[in-house]
C-alpha cells in the first residue's frame, strides 16, 4: 500500500481491457480501439502511429519497431523484428572513399531503411481485426488537425533543438521561429498526414515505393547517403517474425527478441543474479552493486557479440547457457567492484530515444510493442515532402572490419530496442518494457525484480529509482538514497548524478486467478494506463 500522504499514483486496475502508453491521447486511442473491437495487436498499432505524431522525438514511421505478440489459448509468443538494413552500398570501403572515417549521429550514413511500416503491415495482416486503414486515422487526425505538447515532450524538444536547426527542413517542420515549442503549443504536420495517408490507402508500398521513398532517398542523397529507390523498394517486406528467446525465472518464462535485438541481456542479467539471496531493502548498497556488476558484465559481452544474425555467428545458446552464466556469476564479489575482464575471444570464429506500449484485450491477447528512432529525433533530418524524420539506428554499426556489428550491405545493426513478455503455465501474465536506449535491459531486470523480489506493484516498480553504470559510471537518478550512493562510492563505484532520469517504461500484470489486470505507466514520460 502506498503513503496517500505522498505525491503518486496508484496502479490502475481493470476488468476487461488495459492499454499503458507514453502519452494519454495515444492510451485513449488503445483502448477506443479494444472498444470498438479490435484486439490487443490493433490497438497498439494505432497507439504507436500516434505516438509517432504527438512524440516525434522518439519515434515515428521513420524508425524500427520490434514487438512480443502472445495470443490467448495458443500458448504462443510471435516476435517480429522491424529493424531496418542498410542500404546496399554501405560498405566500410565506400564510407572510407566518401571520406567517412566514423559515423556521426546525425549524418545519412546512419540511416538504415526503415522498418517500422513493413513491421506494422506485417503484424496487422497476421494477427490482425481492424484495418490499416482504420488503425491510421486516430494519427492522421493529429497530424492534421494539430496537438498540444505535453510537458516532458516539450523538454526533450528543447533539448534537441539544436540538433533540428542542423537540418533546414527540421527547422522549419519541427521549430517554431527557430525554437522548439512550448509545453501547451499546438504543433501540426500536414506533410507526414499525407503521408499518413499514402500508407493507409496504399499500405507500407505507400511508404517504401513511390513518392515518399523518392523524397527520403532524395534527402538522403543530398546529405551523402547512398541509400537509393531500389533499396526502399527491397524494405517493403524487410520485417519478419523470429523465433523469441526466453529464459525461466521465478516460475515464469520470460521471452525476448533475438538478436540483433538486446533482449538477451536482460536475460543475461536475470540469470546472473539467480544465485543471490536479494538482500531486503530493494534500495540497499548491496542489492543494487550486484546488479550493477551483472549489467556491467552482460554489456560487455553485448558489445562483443550482439549483431546482426543473418551476417555474423551470434552465440546466443552459450551466452544464455547456465554454464557460461554461472562461471561468470563467480566474478561477482560483495566485497565491491571488479575490473571488467574482456569478453571471451573462444565463443565466436574469428573475424537512445524510444516508445515501449502494452496493451491486453478482453480474450487476454497481449502485446508488447516497442518503435524507435533511437537518439532525440533521430538523425534530425526531415525529407520534407513527406514530413518524415529519420532515425539514426545505423550508429550502433561500426567502421572495423573485424567487428561483428561492422557496416554491410543489407546489415542490421545491434539493436538498443527490446519489447518483453512474461508467460507461465503456457499463458500471458505480463506485456512489459523500459525504454531507454542502451538502459532498457538494465531497466527491465530492475522492474522485473522489483516486482518479484521486492513485491512491488507495477506503479511502485516503474517509480522506483533507478541507475546505470555506463562510461565507466555509475549515472544515479536523484532519488536514490545519499546514504546509498555514498556505500557504492565506497565500493569502488564511481557514481554521478544525471539531469535527466533512466527511461520511461509500462507494464500490465495479469492476474489470472483473480481476473483482474494490474498496470503500471512511468512517471518520467508523459503517459498513463487506462482500463475498463
Amino acid at each position: 500500500m502506498r503513503d496517500f500522504h505522498a505525491p503518486g499514483r496508484s496502479p490502475v486496475i481493470a476488468a476487461r481491457g488495459m492499454a499503458a502508453t507514453s502519452m494519454p491521447a495515444a492510451t485513449l486511442t488503445a483502448i477506443e480501439v479494444l472498444k470498438s473491437g479490435g484486439n490487443a495487436l490493433d490497438a497498439a498499432i494505432a497507439a504507436v502511429a500516434v505516438l509517432g505524431v504527438i512524440e516525434p522525438q522518439s519515434t515515428g514511421i521513420g524508425g524500427d519497431c520490434f514487438c512480443l505478440y502472445a495470443p490467448a489459448g495458443t500458448g504462443r509468443v510471435y516476435a517480429m523484428n522491424g529493424s531496418g538494413r542498410a542500404p546496399m552500398a554501405a560498405t566500410p570501403e565506400a564510407l572510407r572513399a566518401a571520406g567517412v572515417t566514423q559515423l556521426v549521429d546525425t549524418s545519412a550514413h546512419v540511416v538504415t531503411i526503415p522498418g517500422a511500416v513493413s513491421a506494422w503491415e506485417a503484424l496487422n495482416a497476421a494477427h490482425g481485426r481492424k484495418a490499416l486503414d482504420f488503425l491510421l486515422q486516430p494519427a492522421i487526425r493529429f497530424a492534421e488537425q494539430g496537438f498540444p505538447v505535453l510537458q516532458r515532450v516539450a523538454a526533450d524538444w528543447a533539448d534537441a533543438a539544436g540538433k533540428l536547426r542542423l537540418n533546414e527542413a527540421s527547422t522549419r517542420l519541427y521549430l517554431k521561429n527557430g525554437e522548439a515549442p512550448r509545453e501547451g503549443d499546438i504543433m501540426r504536420f500536414p506533410a507526414l498526414a499525407k503521408t499518413l495517408r499514402a500508407i493507409a490507402a496504399k499500405g507500407a508500398r505507400g511508404f517504401y515505393e513511390g513518392e515518399v521513398a523518392a523524397d527520403m532517398v532524395a534527402t538522403l542523397r543530398a546529405l551523402g547517403g547512398l541509400h537509393t529507390e531500389e533499396d526502399f523498394a527491397a524494405s517493403l517486406r524487410s520485417a519478419e517474425f523470429v523465433t523469441p528467446i526466453q529464459r525461466s525465472w521465478k516460475g515464469m518464462d520470460i521471452h525476448e527478441c533475438p538478436p540483433n535485438g538486446t533482449g538477451i541481456i536482460a536475460l543475461m542479467i536475470l540469470g546472473l543474479l539467480e544465485g543471490f539471496t536479494p538482500p531486503e531493502d530493494p534500495m540497499s548498497a548491496l542489492r543494487l552493486h550486484r546488479h550493477i556488476e551483472a549489467a556491467r558484465l552482460a554489456y560487455r559481452d553485448r558489445d562483443a557479440f550482439i549483431a546482426d544474425p543473418a551476417q555474423v555467428p551470434v552465440p546466443t545458446d552459450i551466452l544464455l547457457s547456465d554454464a557460461y552464466l554461472s562461471g561468470l556469476a563467480k566474478l561477482i564479489t560483495d566485497a565491491g567492484a571488479m575490473v571488467v575482464p574482456p569478453a571471451p575471444d573462444t565463443l565466436l570464429p574469428k573475424h537512445d530515444d524510444t516508445v515501449y506500449l502494452c496493451v491486453v484485450d478482453e480474450e487476454g491477447n497481449a502485446c508488447s510493442f516497442i518503435n524507435s528512432l533511437f537518439k532525440s529525433f533521430g538523425t534530425g533530418i526531415t525529407a520534407e515532402k513527406s514530413g518524415v524524420m529519420l532515425h539514426n539506428r545505423g550508429f550502433g554499426f561500426r567502421l572495423q572490419e573485424a567487428h561483428p556489428n561492422c557496416i554491410a550491405p543489407g546489415k542490421r545493426p545491434m539493436h538498443t530496442i527490446i519489447p518483453g513478455m512474461a508467460m507461465k503455465d503456457g499463458r500471458a501474465v505480463m506485456p512489459f518494457g523500459v525504454m531507454g536506449g542502451h538502459f532498457q535491459p538494465m531497466g527491465q531486470t530492475l522492474l522485473l525484480s522489483n516486482m518479484f523480489d521486492y513485491g512491488m506493484n507495477p506503479q511502485q516498480a516503474l517509480d522506483a529509482p533507478r541507475l546505470f553504470p555506463e562510461g565507466g559510471k555509475v549515472q544515479v537518478e536523484a532519488h536514490v538514497p545519499a546514504a546509498t550512493v555514498a556505500k557504492l562510492n565506497a565500493m569502488g563505484h564511481v557514481c554521478e548524478p544525471i539531469t535527466k532520469p533512466h527511461g520511461g517504461g509500462q507494464v500490465i500484470f495479469m492476474d489470472h486467478d483473480r481476473g483482474v489486470l494490474i498496470g503500471g505507466s512511468d512517471p518520467r514520460k508523459d503517459g498513463c494506463v487506462m482500463g475498463y
